[in-house]
């Protein structure tokens, strides 16, 4: 999980300075909203290489910039095993991390 910890921060930050026009809370939701996404398609067993198709397939309602966060957080979020993904809401805990903020 500290892996997963330096690639949100890293991330966040990234897609922050993006976010210009949106507000904070949109924000923060969208990123949440894309961490979920990536999430449920570890749970669904997509291969990390087929992700971003995966989740474009699915027509996400974020705006389209937030796509590039899908890359630099799968390698984090893929390095979690399956079962441990299982009990946990990382879109909820991306939200409250980055209102915190």
């Amino acid at each position: 999980m500290r892996r997963f910890s330096i690639a949100f921060a890293l991330t966040l930050t990234a897609t922050t300075a993006l976010a210009e026009d949106v507000s904070k809370t949109e924000d923060c939701g969208y990123q949440a909203d894309v961490v979920a996404a990536i999430q449920q398609a570890r749970l669904d067993r997509v291969k990390e290489t087929n992700l971003a198709e995966a989740i474009a397939e699915t027509n996400p309602e974020w705006p389209e910039r937030y796509n590039n966060a899908v890359t630099v957080l799968a390698g984090a979020i893929y390095r979690v095993k399956r079962r441990d993904l299982k009990d946990v809401d990382l879109g909820e805990q991306w939200k409250t991390a980055c209102l915190s903020q």
